[in-house]
């Protein structure tokens, strides 16, 4: 007798049993759900506050690098003498100058953005130097026709950075 009525209680508690695992997997997916949704939120928050900052980062080292084209650099920085190791160092210094005070820029960016740059600039003062060794060049305005003749015949280094940012940045939206 004893052994039936454990058997009845069983049974009649085993449709609980059921309803309470049940139930359990339930709550258990909508308290993951909940959270998944609040970390969305705060993230979709954390990136309209950032977005801004970054659009900004992007806008500076566009400037940067519209800064540094050697035909816009050359038409800005003046040879201070006719010597063209002086006028050479000026505009490296010039692009230094530049470089140095963005450099905070490159938390906002991604890696590679900052990778072609950088690259950028060093091709840019490579050409720089390029023309100084130059045969021809003889004097600090010598040495800005050599360039300007150099980006006659290629794109500045500064066009290539140029556009892996405004793809970076059609790719934000």
């Amino acid at each position: 007798m004893e052994l039936e009525r454990i058997i009845d209680i069983l049974f009649n508690l085993l449709p609980a049993a059921i309803v309470g695992a049940i139930a359990y997997y339930f709550f258990k997916q909508h308290i993951e759900n909940e959270a998944g949704r609040r970390r969305f939120l705060l993230q979709k928050d954390r990136q309209k506050e950032s977005f801004p900052i970054r659009l900004q980062a992007y806008e500076r080292m566009a400037l940067f690098l519209e800064r540094i084209t050697p035909s816009k650099l050359l038409t800005r920085v003046n040879p201070t003498s006719s010597n063209k190791e002086d006028y050479e160092a000026l505009l490296v210094a010039s692009i230094q100058q530049e470089f140095e005070h963005n450099l905070s820029q490159q938390i906002y960016l991604s890696d590679d953005c900052w990778t072609v740059i950088i690259a950028a600039k060093n091709a840019t003062i490579q050409l720089i130097r390029k023309a100084n060794m130059n045969e021809k060049t003889d004097s600090a305005n010598k040495l800005r026709e050599v360039i300007l003749t150099e980006l006659m015949e290629t794109s500045a280094p500064s066009n290539a950075a140029l556009s892996f940012i405004k793809k970076e940045v059609g790719e934000m939206w």
